[in-house]
């Protein structure tokens, strides 16, 4: 009956076929049908589970919400209820937020542990996204970011079957409860914030846990602090703090991007995939589970970049060691007139930090050069501009202009010699006499 499109009419027609093979008289429907009943009754049996103290706590979402009236508009926003109940003692925890997101979940466990001063050994939620990616009965697929708050109160996450709430009984029935209890007690009630909403919740929280029990003595509160809260483990040193998680690729220049803001890498894992893991604070880096790289997480100008110098290749760390001082003393050590270059090349740019590779093609020229032709080239340069670039003096080199000599000009050699040797004439060609 379990399987689709199998109903009592086919399995007393198959029942039927296989009395007559066996010679057997079959029974009438109407029979077959009460038989069936009476079979069907004994399987929905059900069994009280004695849970121990500390030992399971179940979590959902409400399936009514709350209302916050928005202060500039009059609008109704919708507020969802989270609840969380301790198994054995069915004291409970109730929160509203404006969300059921993955930040809104998280928190509200956060908060729960908080409240109840300590941590179950086992977690029960329903099977929503923010917390199991994949159901399955036998290998459910826990949602990263989830499993990372369960380990890190080391509790273990075990979602409730698929449509089976007999799971997390406590939760379901409380949800119930609550529904009546709280949210609809409250619903004459106007609040302006989330923080108005919970602390009224709150009120009637210590009241739903302090109400006595129906049909055994005490409460919910009397019973967590004499029998369960003192089994409940120790809460970590520090609450959990929210992490993102994302998927990045290690680009040609070894540095992810992230929320548009750059981290380095070690240069090895260029054009590799990683695991980005971002909290408040930090963002890191892992490949295949091991931690390759951490930052402090940048805000502000988009574009930023942060850089470790140990993730750079060797040739690239060179360059970063050198500075405009460094840069001034290197020309200052070759020539007056590199010095004067270089000065002129860091103040030709908005930023000084744009002059550095400039300075470094300098470097190079003197490698390749000598140091007696870049100080000669810079010289020729400065005759040209006072305000001489890379290229200019590179074109210097390449042609050679720094090896020309200087020599007089040959129109003023001309002017010089006539003025010293000029042909006179006499007073005879003019006709006079001598």
């Amino acid at each position: 009956m379990a399987k689709s499109g199998v109903t009592l009419s086919l399995l007393w027609n198959e029942y039927c076929e296989q009395c007559r093979l066996s010679n057997e008289i079959p029974l009438m429907y109407s029979q077959f049908c009460r038989y069936y009943r009476k079979y069907a009754s004994t399987q929905k049996a059900t069994m009280h589970i004695r849970r121990k103290p500390g030992e399971q706590m179940e979590v959902d979402w409400a399936g009514q919400t709350a209302q916050i009236i928005d202060r500039n508009t009059g609008e109704a926003i919708q507020a969802s209820i989270f609840v969380a109940v301790l198994s054995c003692s069915q004291y409970a925890y109730v929160e509203a937020f404006t969300s059921q997101n993955q930040e809104s979940w998280i928190q509200a466990h956060v908060n729960t542990y908080k409240f109840f001063g300590g941590v179950t050994r086992i977690l029960i939620p329903d099977n929503l996204k923010t917390g199991v990616d994949k159901v399955s009965w036998y290998t459910p697929t826990i949602n990263k970011t989830y499993h990372e708050m369960a380990e890190h109160y080391s509790t273990a996450v075990i979602p409730a079957r698929v449509r089976k709430p007999k799971d997390e009984p406590n939760v379901e029935g409380v949800v119930g409860i609550i529904s009546t209890w709280i949210i609809a007690a409250l619903r004459n009630q106007q609040f302006f914030s989330l923080r108005e909403l919970n602390e009224a919740i709150q009120d009637k929280l210590y009241e739903f846990n302090s109400k006595p029990f129906q049909k055994k003595t005490g409460s919910r509160l009397s019973l967590f602090l004499e029998e369960e809260k003192s089994a409940l483990m120790p809460l970590p040193a520090t609450p959990y703090e929210l992490a993102f998680w994302k998927t990045a690729t290690v680009q040609f220049n070894y540095h992810i991007s992230v929320e548009k803001m750059h981290y380095s890498v070690p240069y090895e894992y260029i054009k590799h995939k990683v695991d980005v893991r971002m909290t408040r604070n930090v963002v890191e880096v892992f490949f295949n589970s091991h931690r390759i790289a951490s930052h402090v997480r940048r805000y502000g100008k988009v574009g930023q970049y942060s850089t470790v110098v140990e993730h750079m290749p060797e040739y690239h760390r060179s360059y970063t060691t050198w500075n405009s001082e460094r840069f001034i003393s290197w020309a200052n050590g070759i020539g007056p007139n590199t010095a004067i270059a270089v000065k002129a090349i860091l103040s030709s740019h908005k930023i000084e930090q744009q002059g550095y590779k400039s300075c470094m093609g300098l470097l190079k020229l003197a490698d390749k050069y000598s140091v007696t032709r870049v100080e000669a080239a810079c010289k020729k340069a400065l005759s040209y501009t006072p305000r001489p670039g890379y290229k200019s003096i590179q074109t210097i080199l390449k042609t050679g202009q720094d090896k020309v000599t200087e020599e007089k000009d040959p129109i003023s050699n001309t002017n010089e010699n006539t003025a010293t040797f000029g042909f006179t004439r006499g007073a005879r060609y003019y006709g006079g006499n001598e």
